[in-house]
């Protein structure tokens, strides 16, 4: 396209002055092949311009483009980044929601603590009252609980926990945790099962 303009341009030069220095002035048609020359000097000037304004609209609108683009990409960055801020601000709360622990539950996990601290400390005690005065109330609940269960012939771990955690055997969260609550209680069940 910058070719055709340069081209057109050098050739209205060209068509402009040619007649007037090359061309015999005593012809007859001197002033006609002027005037043609003229023209064709003019056609090819008016060509030159209107392509030179079709490639300073083609630039602005290049530079249009770029500018949306680079707009684009910026808001989209932004965005992203937006979005990631307030996903880690949402993982910081969750995480902040799960370690706060109401008094009951602290109270809880503190009694369990003790009585594993107890277990520890207890060298050969058959009896294992001094543990079992630890536990906390519902703890000592689901031992009476696994005690009735034995009393009625029930004895199998699924089934005590099915009859007393109200979980069925398999891969849950809810059955891991009723299982090792029941194999942290069977030391006491046994204890008091003797008495």
């Amino acid at each position: 396209m910058q070719l055709k303009l340069f081209v057109l341009s050098a050739s209205s030069v060209v068509l402009w002055l040619t007649p007037l220095a090359a061309l015999d002035k005593k012809l007859d048609i001197h002033k006609a092949l002027q005037g043609v020359s003229l023209c064709a000097a003019i056609a090819c000037a008016v060509t030159a311009g209107n392509i030179a304004r079709k490639l300073s609209e083609q630039g602005e609108i290049e530079a249009i483009k770029e500018r949306a683009i680079t707009a684009d990409v910026v808001d989209e960055i932004s965005t992203s980044v937006y979005i990631s801020q307030k996903q880690r601000q949402q993982e910081a709360e969750q995480i902040l929601a799960t370690n706060e622990r109401t008094d009951e539950q602290e109270a809880e996990l503190d009694s369990i603590r003790e009585s594993l601290e107890l277990l520890l400390n207890q060298t050969s005690s058959d009896s294992g009252e001094l543990a079992v005065v630890n536990l906390s109330t519902r703890q000592r609940e689901q031992i009476e609980l696994i005690l009735q269960c034995h009393a009625k012939g029930i004895t199998g771990k699924n089934k005590i926990l099915k009859e007393v955690w109200g979980v069925s055997a398999g891969s849950s969260q809810a059955y891991r945790d009723a299982k090792a609550e029941y194999e942290f209680l069977m030391p006491f069940v046994k204890g008091e099962g003797d008495d």
